[in-house]
């Protein structure tokens, strides 16, 4: 038995349990692969960063194309180049022509209402039902005004197949390029481009007697409204007053003017329309400044019965002019 474990006891000793088992060249392989800089690689990091990758593009492809997509249904204005949207130009075309056109009123001025009629070139089914609008854009300041609100399109233009003569009026406040905007249903439907010129103020016909100055409208007094006077006349109380005032005056119509205190037998009379600033000739139909006064009627000094057109609905002032001096001011609201 001690034989035995004798034996047992030098077979351990010659191998791991004794003697020196790790030599210079064992240490000079395990110095080499704790220092060594090329490691491994680990392929899974490679398949995440690939597949991070992937998501990335597959999003940015589907914003891109909502984007693109927006722009092609929702804004028409991508069909002209950038340097000729602000063209001044009085129609909006497309590659199948021209879809729609505006006629505006000539001489287009800031601060004044004007009227527009656009000519819309689709069927009448593209517009039926929707709500149309439109918006006005500065080029120099970029502010964006809605001239005409939102207008449900129920029927055609009167004595036409669609919107061949949609009439409309608003005021551009102030002087430049402009760009007016066709809303459809909320959605970009076409532009035109017009040139606005700058507010003139008061300008007198040349052929306005040359005793009639401007300064005689600029000194209006807007609150003296003609009053009721006796005899069914509207006007200033012993100063002038006219019959057929308070009757419809859009269309020729017929007046009897009075005078109290006249010193001169010509008579001179100049509108003034309020909102539009224009100086208009009333008397026989809209074609004369100057008549001449007939006698005493109705208690008054001075009496003449003459034509008259009023141009247009609105305030008015009625300059009338004794001779070569301003005798008075009628002011009046002529709606029909």
């Amino acid at each position: 038995m001690s034989d035995k474990f004798e034996e047992l006891k030098r077979a351990m000793d010659s191998t791991t349990h004794k003697g020196v088992h790790f030599n210079q060249i064992h240490k000079q392989r395990i110095r080499s692969a704790i220092h060594s800089n090329s490691l491994p690689q680990r392929k899974p990091a490679i398949l995440i960063v690939f597949s991070l990758s992937a998501a990335a593009a597959a999003i940015m492809f589907v914003l891109f194309s909502g984007v693109l997509m927006q722009d092609q249904v929702g804004d028409r204005s991508a069909a002209l180049p950038k340097e000729e949207q602000w063209i001044i130009r009085d129609e909006y075309k497309e590659k199948d022509g021209t879809i729609f056109s505006v006629f505006p009123e000539p001489n287009l001025t800031a601060g004044k209402s004007a009227g527009y009629i656009f000519s819309f070139a689709e069927p009448f089914p593209a517009y039926e039902g929707k709500t149309l609008s439109i918006n006005a854009v500065n080029k120099e300041t970029g502010e964006q005004i809605n001239v005409v609100p939102q207008e449900k399109i129920i029927e055609p233009s009167p004595g036409y197949s669609s919107l061949q003569r949609f009439a409309t009026s608003f005021e551009i406040p102030y002087a430049g390029v402009w760009k007016y905007e066709v809303i459809l249903d909320g959605d970009y439907y076409g532009d035109v481009v017009l040139s606005v010129a700058e507010e003139q103020g008061i300008i007198l016909p040349e052929d306005i007697p040359g005793f009639v100055k401007k300064e005689d409208f600029q000194d209006i007094d807007w609150t003296r409204k003609a009053v009721e006077l006796e005899g069914n006349m509207l006007g200033n109380e012993n100063k002038s007053g006219v019959i057929g005032a308070d009757m419809p005056s859009l269309t020729p119509q017929k007046w009897m003017w009075h005078l109290w205190g006249n010193e001169s037998s010509e008579f001179t009379v100049a509108g003034f329309h309020r909102k539009t600033q224009e100086v208009h000739p009333v008397l026989d139909n809209g074609w004369a400044w100057t008549m001449k006064l007939g006698g005493a009627l109705n208690g008054a000094d001075a009496h003449i019965p003459t034509a008259v057109t009023i141009t247009k609905a609105g305030e008015w002032a009625i300059l009338i002019y004794d001779g070569e001096e301003l005798f008075d001011v009628l002011v009046f609201d002529i709606e029909k």
